[in-house]
């Protein structure tokens, strides 16, 4: 695969899908490994930022304009936060923000979704993940296919089998532990 050291891998991936097959649940599920696997997990970071960008778009693709907004202005304070590891990832920071505050009103009013790109300031990152792209067969740069009903409701179809075992397995001991404290 061709990738630029300077960057995680898993970045990469996130701009990929961000910006070809406009896949923001594939996004999330990217960067949240990168996260889990290569940070102390701080909820406030530019990676949770980027994650919650990616589930604002996905939400507001799918008319929820709630969790949308929800989302997009907790990517918003993230990212603002973090300028100067956002400006390392060749982020252009100061186009990010004004794209999501268009985002935040165009939520708020219930606007119907439109694909955006992240301003990327690296060519060489940009022709990277273009070539990539291509390999996958999609075109940067794309937009969403809003008849794609595999993409549109990604969080439906995938195997939640672990979660729902792991939550049981929490309400099971929660359980135990308050049985034992009467």
């Amino acid at each position: 695969m061709l990738t630029i050291k300077k960057y995680p891998d898993s970045y990469i991936q996130f701009l990929v899908h961000f910006h070809g097959d406009r896949d923001y649940f594939e996004c999330h599920e990217v960067l949240e490994e990168y996260w889990k696997e290569n940070t102390d997990r701080n909820k406030h970071s530019i990676w949770v930022g980027l994650i919650q960008l990616s589930v604002a778009l996905y939400h507001h693709r799918r008319g929820n304009f709630s969790g949308a907004f929800r989302m997009i202005r907790q990517s918003k304070e993230k990212i603002l936060s973090f300028t100067d590891a956002a400006e390392h990832l060749s982020i252009d920071t100061d186009s990010l923000i004004q794209l999501i505050t268009e985002l935040e009103g165009a939520i708020r009013t219930h606007s119907p979704y439109q694909s955006v790109m992240i301003p990327l300031t690296d060519q060489d990152l940009v022709e990277t993940c273009r070539k990539i792209c291509s390999d996958r067969g999609y075109s940067w740069g794309s937009t969403s296919d809003l008849q794609d009903k595999l993409l549109i409701d990604r969080h439906k179809l995938r195997d939640r089998t672990d979660i729902i075992s792991m939550r049981q397995h929490a309400l099971i001991s929660k359980s135990r532990s308050s049985h034992n404290k009467k």
